[in-house]
Parts: structure tokens; C-alpha cells; sequence
């Protein structure tokens, strides 16, 4: 019984290491000029729409990418099964193996078989946050060829910080003119995104930055601002402290929760096009005050209630939904904060990049626990008791 336990679990760590190894061989194939062109092959052969440009590029795709690759693949983990002398480790062998037979033998009887990543078609849903689906592989071969690696799991683009490309990305954010919307801002713009400022203030003016004003209540004014961007980052929000009369309270709850709900419906309405659920994004910053208290009650309530929505939207979401929980930095809002708004934008727009939905930034240890606790069960329990 110990043995075939081994056995099972060295295999499962072959496999694991099969896909970290072909990642790590596909990275490879677009940094060293010479793979890169045997390479390049693969993206020749389909279209945007991921149907096939000819038979004959597919064909030089089999040969220069998917047969040279599964060689490879299968004599580095014969080595590593040799060299250990672990029985389970075998199991990669024989796995890879597979590939390398398939891609044979659809080379030599030209046959074409596309992959369940490289079905033509329309895209149904946004890129998977584990597995690679064809929406994240479409990222791949359209959006950025120098990220989106991963095959099966996204391991190594999360390793590597190449889940999320913002490489010319359109990023439209509002809260410009806070602390925190000019430190992203900033970041932004040393990624090369092309950065849309929705602003409430007066005569802001941004170098490099295409300024917008507009009104709470006026959302709809934005729908020609929004359609072309890529991702939309509801940064905008209003603390009024101690204050609890009704004219706080009705602030409160149309700054910080109606008005972003607005911006993302429209925002949705915006996606249209056949591939567009792979690019489009909204990042919403719905605050640590989501699971602990902000010592200002209106701002908890108005800011939970917003994360309880998005939690709720997410169950069938034309695009990918982020949220950002923040801890206390230093702004208008809180002046108190202990960290800076540079900090907090580098942290998170880090994790962005590795592709994580929930992103925590703050110097509670309480939060990194308490919140995907909270996130997993609201989410359970909105699944079981609503319906699309």
C-alpha cells in the first residue's frame, strides 16, 4: 500500500513537473532567437478567431513546435527518472510520451486536430484563474505574445508575473485626483498602459493622460469613454468619519457603492465582440473594510455592501472581476493612513499581474486570513441561493 501511494503521488509531482517543464521551454521559445523562429510557426497558423490559416502552417506547426517540444520534454524527464530512480516519476515519461506520439502521427498522416485551447470561435467566458482556458491562451497568441506561457495551470506566468500583461492596455480609473489614482497612475505608465482619468475634480490636468471629467449621477455621459478601454478601475470614494445624519448616509452609499455599481454595468454593456471577454477587466476597490472595522461606520457599511454585490456579480460575469483590498494609506480620506499610496498601488498592481482575483494589500496579518474566509462562503452561499 506505501509503495502504490508513493507511486501515485510521484507520478501526480511528474505531471506537475512535465507542465512546469514545457512552460519553462515555451518562455524560452519567445527570449532565444533561434527557438523563437522554429517557434514562430505555431503563431503563423491561426487566425484572431483562432481558426486555422492553412493546413501547410499547421503542419510546419506540429513539426518545429509541438513535436520538437514534446522530445525535449520526454528526454529531460528520462533523465530526471534515471538519475532519482523514483518508479513514479515514470509516469511523466509515459505522459509526455502521449504528446510526442500524438504530434507525430498528426504530422505524418496530415491530419488536423485542434486543441481544446485552440478551438476557433468565439470566446464564452473570460481567462480561467487556475487552468488555462481559451480565453487566456487567445491572450497568448493575440494580446501579448511575451506573456500568457502557461499550457494547463498558470504556475508559471504566477511565478513569473506574466498572468496579466498591461503592456498597452487602454486603463480607464476613477479617483484620479486622490493620493492613490495619481500613484496608479504612475505605475500604470511605467507599464506602458494608456491610462483614461475620470475625474470629479476641476482643472486636473495629468501629463500623458487623458483627463475626463464627469458627475456622480452622470455615468452614462462615460459610455463613449468606456467602450475602447480594456480595464476599468472604480477607484472613487468619500469617508464622512462620525458623521451618520441621512444627508451622510444617502453620500455615503450613492459615492461609494451606487455609483460604482453604475460605472460597472456600463462598463459590461460595453463588451462586445466575439474576443472581448478576454481582455476586458474591472478592478473594483472595495477596501479592507469588507471584514474589519475603518472606524468610520458608513464607510464600512457602503464599502461592504459594494463587495457583497461584486461577490454576487461575479457568478456570471461577462469578464474578469477583481477586487482590491486595501489597508490604511495616507490620503484625504485618511489622513491617518500608515502606508503610502506608492506602496499600495506597487503591491497590488504585483498581484495583478499574477493574476490574482482577490487582492489584499494592508498590514493586518488578520486580513490575509479573515477575507478569502468571508469571500469563499458569501460566494457558496450566493451560488446555492440565486439563480442567473
Amino acid at each position: 500500500m506505501t509503495f502504490w501511494l508513493s507511486f501515485v503521488l510521484w507520478g501526480l509531482f511528474a505531471l506537475l513537473l512535465a507542465e512546469v517543464v514545457r512552460d519553462g521551454y515555451h518562455v524560452l521559445c519567445h527570449r532565444v532567437p533561434g527557438l523563437t523562429k522554429l517557434h514562430n510557426w505555431h503563431h503563423l497558423a491561426y487566425r484572431r478567431d483562432l481558426s486555422l490559416v492553412s493546413v501547410e502552417l499547421y503542419q510546419k506547426a506540429q513539426l518545429y513546435h509541438d513535436i520538437l517540444e514534446s522530445a525535449l520534454l520526454v528526454v529531460v524527464l528520462t533523465v530526471v527518472a534515471v538519475v532519482s530512480g523514483v518508479p513514479g516519476l515514470w509516469l511523466g515519461v509515459v505522459y509526455a510520451l502521449g504528446f510526442l506520439l500524438g504530434g507525430a502521427r498528426l504530422y505524418l498522416f496530415k491530419t488536423v486536430e485542434t486543441d481544446f485551447n485552440h478551438l476557433p470561435g468565439p470566446l464564452t467566458a473570460p481567462p480561467a484563474p487556475w487552468w488555462v482556458n481559451r480565453a487566456y491562451h487567445w491572450r497568448h497568441h493575440f494580446d501579448n505574445p511575451n506573456a500568457y506561457y502557461s499550457g494547463v495551470f498558470t504556475l508559471v506566468d504566477r511565478v513569473l508575473g506574466t498572468a496579466l500583461s498591461l503592456k498597452g492596455k487602454t486603463v480607464a480609473i476613477t479617483g484620479a485626483s486622490g493620493a492613490l489614482g495619481q500613484a496608479l497612475i504612475t505605475e500604470l505608465l511605467a507599464r506602458r498602459a494608456r491610462v483614461v482619468a475620470f475625474t470629479t475634480s476641476d482643472n486636473l490636468e495629468l501629463p500623458g493622460v487623458k483627463v475626463i471629467p464627469w458627475r456622480l449621477g452622470e455615468e452614462e455621459s462615460l459610455r463613449a469613454h468606456l467602450a475602447p478601454c480594456d480595464i476599468l478601475i472604480t477607484n472613487h470614494g468619500v469617508n464622512v468619519h462620525s458623521d451618520r445624519t441621512p444627508a451622510a448616509i444617502h453620500r455615503s452609499y450613492e459615492v461609494n457603492t451606487f455609483s460604482t455599481l453604475r460605472l460597472i454595468d456600463l462598463f459590461l454593456s460595453t463588451i462586445e465582440g466575439p474576443m472581448a471577454p478576454a481582455t476586458k477587466e474591472i478592478w473594483v476597490n472595495t477596501s479592507e473594510a469588507e471584514v474589519s472595522p475603518a472606524l468610520s461606520p458608513l464607510y464600512e457599511l457602503s464599502k461592504r455592501s459594494l463587495g457583497e454585490l461584486i461577490t454576487l456579480k461575479r457568478l456570471a460575469s461577462r469578464c474578469t472581476l477583481r477586487k482590491l483590498i486595501l489597508g490604511p494609506f495616507k490620503s484625504a480620506l485618511n489622513p491617518q493612513g500608515v502606508m503610502s499610496a506608492a506602496q499600495v498601488a506597487r503591491g497590488f498592481l504585483f498581484w495583478a499581474e499574477r493574476d490574482c482575483r482577490d487582492i489584499v494589500v494592508t498590514i493586518n496579518p488578520l486580513t490575509y486570513f479573515l477575507f478569502p474566509l468571508k469571500e469563499l462562503s458569501t460566494g457558496l452561499y450566493y451560488r446555492l441561493f440565486t439563480r442567473a
